[in-house]
């Protein structure tokens, strides 16, 4: 009898420690989020949770302002920003960067298919095309 009383007793406290730890890693990942934002300056660069790659120009309560080409700034909610370019470029030489030795050659062209963004800045400028290639203008 002693032993179907532990087995309902398991069953009824497993998923209350389930849901425990769901809001125990929730509100971690909320701290850091909440400690992420306040640690954001003007001139940092960033990324948005959707992508968009900017500098911050202007910090407020709740948005920020991010210059994403000369001259053109976008409003941004301060949860989209999510991470700093820097924290960014770090994880992705981490792990494929070491393994390949480098990955951009010091001529600025790429040696194992990765294109150096700075090479390839002239393309920003036409709309369509693959970064790092050429129009071929028909």
């Amino acid at each position: 009898m002693s032993n179907n009383g532990s087995f309902s007793l398991l069953i009824f406290a497993l998923p209350l420690l389930l849901l425990g730890w769901l809001f125990w890693t929730q509100n971690k990942r909320m701290k850091q989020m909440r400690n992420f934002s306040s640690a954001l300056n003007v001139g940092d660069q960033v990324i948005t949770s959707s992508g968009i790659f900017g500098t911050i120009k202007h910090l407020d309560d709740s948005s920020g302002w991010l210059e994403i080409a000369d001259g053109v700034t976008i409003r941004v909610d301060r949860r989209a920003i999510a991470m700093k370019q820097t924290d960014a470029l770090a994880a992705g030489t981490g792990a494929a960067g070491g393994a390949a030795g480098g990955a951009v050659g010091g001529s600025g062209t790429a040696t194992s298919g990765t294109v150096d963004p700075t090479s390839d800045a002239g393309s920003d400028h036409n709309p369509g095309s693959t970064p790092g290639s050429s129009q071929s203008g028909q």
